[in-house]
């Protein structure tokens, strides 16, 4: 199964109390949070490049399954991780404490990020 696509966010779960818990500034949660953002992804065999596109903010990653990358946080900031994929559907990382789950089900992307005991959740279609 092929991540490639562009992706529109549809709707998101507790976005506001994880972002603040990132430590983004109040006034960005308050702009990110009506914006839809698009999310790019093509994937050739084991290597990706992710872009996501909110309003004006856009955030590239690219990397390789299984290989230490260097991946640019919602903050800004740029931690290394590994992505790792479960099944052929699923990419999971590990970054600075956060951990994201990425699962593909048909024209679906589900997004769930886990920070301590908070967790977030963006629902995107296939355009």
């Amino acid at each position: 199964m092929s991540f490639t696509g562009k992706y529109e966010l549809q709707s998101q779960e507790n976005f506001e109390p994880f972002m603040k818990a990132l430590g983004l500034p109040d006034d960005q949660i308050q702009k990110g949070k009506d914006l839809k953002s698009t999310t790019e992804i093509v994937q050739n065999g084991k290597k990706f490049k992710v872009t996501v596109t909110t309003g004006s903010k856009v955030l590239t990653n690219e990397f390789t399954i299984g290989e230490e990358c260097e991946i640019e946080m919602l903050t800004g900031e740029k931690a290394k991780g590994i992505v790792q994929m479960e099944g052929n559907n699923k990419l999971i990382a590990n970054v600075k404490g956060l951990k994201t789950i990425t699962e593909l089900n048909g024209d679906t992307i589900i997004h769930t990020m886990i920070m301590g005991d908070l967790t977030c959740k963006r629902i995107s279609k296939r355009v």
